[in-house]
């Protein structure tokens, strides 16, 4: 069986939609929550360069957390060590779902985008 690694909010709706989009193509998943336990600085830097993303891709900018740490403007001045280290520090930073085979990487769900990198 296919297995893929999601790391989503069992509580968000998108990440819902997500989990049985990828349950219905078949794969078994392992899901992490990301409000109990943030992915590592290491595990999010090998997130973030097998995705071909920029790191704000990464960042969650319609939640509170990010509104409330005025991270919009702030964003542009850190390094990408340091948003690495914040996403690292609060997975409620971090847009949901994420999800990876170990090679391949998507973030946020869009079931076209599903279709493309996770097959049909």
């Amino acid at each position: 069986m296919k297995k893929l690694t999601i790391y989503e909010y069992p509580k968000c709706g998108t990440c819902r939609s997500a989990v049985k989009s990828l349950k219905s193509k078949g794969y078994m998943l392992e899901s992490h929550d990301l409000f109990e336990q943030a992915p590592s600085v290491g595990i999010l830097t090998g997130l973030i360069s097998r995705s071909g993303l920029e790191i704000k891709k990464f960042f969650n900018t319609s939640g509170d957390v990010y509104r409330e740490l005025n991270l919009k403007d702030k964003l542009s001045s850190l390094s990408d060590q340091q948003k690495i280290e914040l996403l690292a520090s609060n997975g409620r930073l971090i847009k949901r779902p994420v999800v990876t085979d170990g090679s391949k990487v998507t973030v946020g769900y869009k079931e076209e985008e599903y279709e493309d990198v996770w097959g049909g």
